[in-house]
């Protein structure tokens, strides 16, 4: 399945005598890109965290955020020497400014990292953080994944007006050669005024023109590359597909713009136009694919 970029997973469980929650959010990136947000209590395993991730996301910009559910593990523990250290500075604070009142027990309590739910000698190990990480993951996972799928199909849907154009344009243009030819036959006429041309050098014009407003060429890699586009959006081996997919539609881009410099047809050119309407509506959205 190809998945989007775009997604949310979340999981909980235990790390040592504490309930932790995890949370990830992802949004398009052109490479992986992890912003990660710990508790004081398990910072120290942010590099594991980071590596853990970098396994199972391959790109985006990822968000995780982890909080611990103060309360459900027991007796919380209080970090003496930060308590101390912030006292020590609200007692400065009220000397240099000489404020009146005491310090408020409370208020030094509710300072950050002050009171923690993993206690000394509880704090768990890296693998039960871990373990959450991974089951957060595979939720984001198969998010992205559902929304791949109806990517996949939007996708699809407008690459078959992409072909219907290209299939309309193809039924016009060796109309669109004949009455080229004709017209360069009626407008060399007027202007030799019935003298008699030349009509071997008359026929090697034509076939120069011919040449020059021929989009068979365009029109076969084009359908080559729509075949590209629907075997890679086929695809079942997980691999991430969205730089493919990009680097098909520049490709497609490309056949689109050298056929209207071709087309001298308002005909054509009004598939042409519609062709790239429907590429820029695809990009925008491969750009969310992984």
């Amino acid at each position: 399945m190809i998945r989007s970029m775009t997604g949310f997973g979340a999981a909980e469980g235990t790390v040592g005598a504490a309930r932790v929650a995890v949370e990830l959010r992802s949004v398009n990136h052109r490479f992986f890109n992890a912003t990660i947000r710990l508790p004081s209590e398990l910072s120290r395993w942010e590099s594991e965290v980071r590596e853990a991730l970098r396994k199972r996301v391959s790109r985006g910009h990822i968000s995780l955020s982890a909080r611990v559910e103060r309360g459900v593990a027991g007796a919380p523990a209080i970090d003496e020497a930060r308590f101390g250290a912030y006292v020590e500075l609200l007692r400065q604070l009220r000397s240099r400014y000489q404020l009146d009142g005491q310090i408020d027990v409370a208020a030094v309590l509710r300072m950050p990292d002050v009171m923690s739910s993993i206690s000394e000698g509880e704090d768990g190990d890296v693998s039960e953080l871990i373990e959450i990480v991974d089951a957060s993951a595979q939720r984001l996972a198969t998010a992205r994944e559902e929304e791949g799928a109806r990517l996949a199909t939007y996708l699809l849907d407008r690459l078959a007006i992409v072909e219907g154009a290209l299939a309309r344009i193809a039924e016009r243009a060796p109309a669109r050669l004949l009455e080229q030819r004709d017209r360069l036959r009626a407008a060399v006429a007027e202007l030799t005024m019935g003298v008699a041309v030349d009509e071997q050098r008359l026929a090697m014009e034509i076939a120069v023109l011919a040449d020059r407003l021929d989009v068979h060429e365009e029109l076969s890699r084009f359908s080559s590359h729509n075949a590209a586009f629907r075997q890679t959006l086929s695809r079942r081996d997980g691999e991430p597909v969205g730089k493919r997919l990009g680097f098909l539609l520049q490709e497609m881009l490309r056949e689109a713009n050298t056929t209207g410099s071709k087309a001298n047809d308002a005909q054509m050119l009004a598939d042409v136009v519609t062709i790239k309407e429907e590429l820029e509506r695809i990009r925008e959205q491969v750009e969310n694919l992984e």
